[in-house]
């Protein structure tokens, strides 16, 4: 999963990785935060019951969490709807099929939270992304 995620950083170029990365940390950091406060209350449970901090949330989120977050920056930032539209799309797929067939294969399955309240613990965070973006892209014009 991992693996697969990061090719796609081959055809974002220099210019592109050094514009939205550090809007994608941020953002990841926020959902590393948010995952580990799920964790705890249960939301979900991985099946394997991983101590290792290398198993459950961190492939996700080091893998597709952060370059998804990269590639909808680089495709939509600047057109507001496009960049929700695309962003709601990706937030359904991870919460209603991704999450289904994480529970057949036995991967993780939802606990305290619904197919909808999991849409929307992803959907949410397009608004920071595009606001921590804006943040930094204004702060960088100002200083120039």
């Amino acid at each position: 999963m991992v693996v697969v995620s990061w090719i796609i950083i081959f055809f974002f170029g220099k210019l592109s990785i050094k514009k939205y990365l550090p809007a994608s940390v941020l953002i990841l950091l926020v959902e590393k935060l948010h995952a580990a406060h799920g964790k705890k209350n249960k939301w979900w449970i991985f099946y394997n019951k991983p101590k290792s901090y290398l198993y459950g949330e961190f492939p996700y989120q080091i893998g597709p969490f952060l370059m998804l977050a990269l590639w909808t920056l680089k495709k939509t930032y600047g057109d507001f709807k496009p960049f929700i539209l695309l962003n709601a799309a990706i937030s359904a797929f991870f919460s209603f099929p991704l999450t289904y067939m994480a529970k057949q294969i036995k991967y993780y399955r939802l606990h305290r939270v619904n197919h909808i309240q999991m849409f929307f613990y992803f959907f949410y965070k397009a608004f920071l992304l595009y606001g921590f973006q804006y943040v930094i892209e204004r702060g960088f014009s100002k200083e120039e």
